[in-house]
């Protein structure tokens, strides 16, 4: 029986973001831009947000529990909800994902131009609905 291979351990804080900071660098074209901008504004939306690496390699943003992740793929940048399935898109950005029971997920291809504003809110209501269910579980 083959071993399964091990996954790096998580991280967290500043091993995060320098870990982060080092695959927009290393991606150096569209992708890296898009990802750049994808963290600016999940950080401008809530400036609470923890910012983690998970699963090896993948960027990840939490508060209260998984917000998002961010994935780099050869065509797309794709953002996972964690919960975007209980999520309201009145713009319609989910687009990847839509079978599921609880993720969404935004995959964005080169030339795609960024609803910041509607991102934005998408981000501020998937803080809403992690906080409000870890508040609720204490009440």
């Amino acid at each position: 029986m083959t071993p399964r291979p091990k996954t790096a351990p998580p991280l967290a804080g500043t091993a995060a973001a320098a870990f982060i900071d080092a695959t927009i660098a290393r991606l150096g074209d569209w992708r890296g831009d898009y990802l750049r901008r994808l963290r600016a504004l999940i950080r401008e939306a809530d400036p609470e947000v923890v910012e983690e690496v998970k699963w090896g390699r993948t960027p990840v943003w939490s508060h209260g529990g998984i917000i998002t992740t961010g994935e780099t793929y050869k065509e797309v940048v794709k953002l996972t909800f964690a919960k975007g399935a209980s999520l309201p898109d009145p713009k319609g950005l989910f687009n990847s994902s839509l079978d599921g029971n609880v993720r969404r997920a935004i995959d964005i291809r080169q030339g795609d131009k960024l609803d910041e504003a509607a991102l934005t809110a998408l981000i501020r209501a998937a803080v809403e609905l992690n906080t409000a269910k870890k508040g609720a579980k204490k009440g």
